[in-house]
C-alpha cells in the first residue's frame, strides 16, 4: 500500500480513534479529528484520500458532516466510509445515500475492516492516477487544457472571495509552423518541450499554472499578482525563452525561437470565471504579434 496516502479517522470517543489508528499504521498516514468541526478543518487542509466518519457524535452529527463535505469543491471528491454503533439497513441505506462508499457497522472485526479500508484507498490511488494523466499533456508533462479550466475556475473564485488580482499570459511560438517545415515535426516537438520547461520556472508559488492550451499556445495563470509584477513576468518569459538560442532560420524576427506574449490582470467579482478574461488576454497577444512578435504586451483590467 501507498504510505504516502493519508485517511482520517473522525470519532469523539478517543479508544476508537486508537483503534483504528494503531490498525492502519503500517498502511497509511493516519489523521485524527474527535469532532465533525475538526474534521471539516483537517479535511480540507489535508485533502486525506480517505475518511473513516462515525455518525453518532455530539454537535454536528457524521450525516452533517459528509453533507457539508460534499458541499465544499475542496472535499466533494474524498471517499467517505462510515464506522458507526448504527447497524441497521435504514441507517446504512441512508449513509449510501448522502454520498459514502461503504458502511462498516461496530462492533467490527478488525481484520476485515483493514481489508476493506486498503480495497478503497487502493480503488482512489487508481482513480488519482488516472485523473492525473488526463490532465497532462503528453508530449510537454505539463497541464492541459482541461487542467487550465479547472484550476482557472477554483483560482477565480478564491480571488473573488479574497479581492485579489489574478493574471493570465497567453504565450505562443512566433512562426512555429515555418519553423516546422524547415526543421520537420519531431523537431518542432523538441521545441514545444523546451518551451514548457522555460515556462515551467515560472511557476513559483501555490496556484501558479502553466499548461498547453493547444499547438504552440501554453497559458500562465498568476493568481494574487497585480498588472505590474505580471507585466515583467511577462517581459521575462520572452527574454527567457529566446535565452534558449534554438536556431530559426525561417524566422523574420529573430536568428532563434521566440514567442509572443499577451496578458491581462483582473478581480474577480463574481463566482463564475468572465469569458472576456480570456478574450482580453488573447486581444493583447494579437496585439503583441502586430507590435513585430518576440514581444510583451499586458492589460490592466
Amino acid at each position: 500500500m501507498n504510505s504516502n496516502q493519508a485517511v482520517l479517522v473522525v470519532d469523539d470517543e478517543k479508544q476508537n480513534r486508537v483503534l483504528l489508528a494503531e490498525l492502519l499504521k503500517d498502511d497509511c498516514r493516519v489523521l485524527l479529528a474527535k469532532n465533525g468541526q475538526q474534521a471539516l478543518e483537517r479535511a480540507r487542509e489535508y485533502q486525506p484520500d480517505l475518511i473513516l466518519l462515525d455518525v453518532l457524535m455530539p454537535g454536528m452529527d457524521g450525516y452533517e458532516v459528509i453533507q457539508t463535505l460534499k458541499n465544499d469543491d475542496l472535499t466533494r471528491h474524498i471517499p467517505v466510509i462510515f464506522i458507526s454503533a448504527l447497524d441497521s439497513h435504514a441507517d446504512e441505506e441512508r449513509g449510501l445515500d448522502l454520498g459514502a462508499v461503504d458502511y462498516i457497522a461496530k462492533p467490527f472485526h478488525p481484520p476485515v475492516a483493514r481489508k476493506r479500508v486498503l480495497n478503497h484507498l487502493q480503488s482512489e490511488h487508481h482513480r488519482r492516477l488516472l485523473e492525473q494523466l488526463a490532465m497532462i499533456d503528453s508530449l510537454t508533462e505539463i497541464a492541459n487544457r482541461r487542467r487550465f479550466a479547472e484550476v482557472l475556475e477554483k483560482e477565480w473564485r478564491r480571488c473573488a472571495r479574497s479581492g485579489a488580482p489574478l493574471s493570465m499570459a497567453i504565450i505562443d511560438v512566433d512562426y512555429f509552423k515555418a519553423y516546422n517545415d524547415f526543421h520537420g515535426h519531431a523537431a518542432g516537438d523538441s521545441v514545444l518541450r523546451q518551451v514548457a520547461r522555460v515556462l515551467s520556472g515560472f511557476v513559483r508559488r501555490p496556484g501558479d499554472l502553466v499548461a498547453r492550451y493547444g499547438g504552440e499556445e501554453f497559458v500562465l495563470l498568476f493568481p494574487d499578482t497585480d498588472a505590474a509584477a505580471a507585466a515583467h513576468l511577462g517581459i521575462e518569459v520572452c527574454r527567457a525563452v529566446e535565452a534558449l538560442a534554438i536556431p530559426h532560420p525561417a524566422s523574420p524576427v529573430a536568428k532563434s525561437v521566440t514567442v509572443s506574449l499577451g496578458g491581462m490582470t483582473t478581480r474577480p467579482s463574481n463566482g463564475e470565471p468572465d469569458p472576456g478574461f480570456f478574450l482580453e488576454a488573447d486581444q493583447m497577444l494579437y496585439e503583441a504579434k502586430n507590435a513585430g512578435r518576440n514581444h510583451s504586451l499586458w492589460k490592466d483590467g
